[in-house]
C-alpha cells in the first residue's frame, strides 16, 4: 500500500536520538497506529510495547532482534517484527525511510 486514506496525522514530531530518528502518528477510524519516520545512518537501540512490524521503504540497515544471536540485514522493500515488551538494535547504514505498525 502506498498511500493511506482517512487517517489523523498528528502534527508533533516523534524525535529520538537528537533528531537522527523522527517519525509523525497515523492513527486509523479503527484506532490503529503506524508511524512513518526517517532515520540517519548511526546505531540505535528501541523499546516496544506493542508488537511492531517494520516496514522498510527504502534505505539499508542491519537489525539485531531479541533472543537473536547475529545481526539481519534489511533493505528497502523488506520487513521484519519484533514482540511486545522487547529492545532491539539497529546499525542505519544508509537514510531509511520506514513504516512502522503497532500490531494487536
Amino acid at each position: 500500500m502506498s498511500e493511506f486514506t482517512n487517517v489523523a496525522v498528528t502534527k508533533k514530531a516523534n524525535c529520538y536520538f537528537d533528531g537522527l530518528v523522527t517519525s509523525r502518528t497515523l492513527t486509523f477510524p479503527d484506532g490503529r497506529i503506524k508511524t512513518l519516520g526517517i532515520m540517519q545512518p548511526g546505531e540505535f537501540e528501541f523499546g516496544t510495547q506493542a508488537r511492531e512490524l517494520m516496514e522498510i521503504m527504502s534505505g539499508e540497515l542491519e537489525v539485531l532482534l531479541p533472543d537473536e544471536e547475529h545481526w539481519r540485514q534489511i533493505q528497502g522493500g523488506e520487513s521484519f517484527e519484533v514482540p511486545a515488551n522487547a529492545k532491539f538494535r539497529v546499525r542505519v547504514r544508509s537514510l531509511t525511510d520506514y513504516c512502522c505498525s503497532f500490531l494487536p
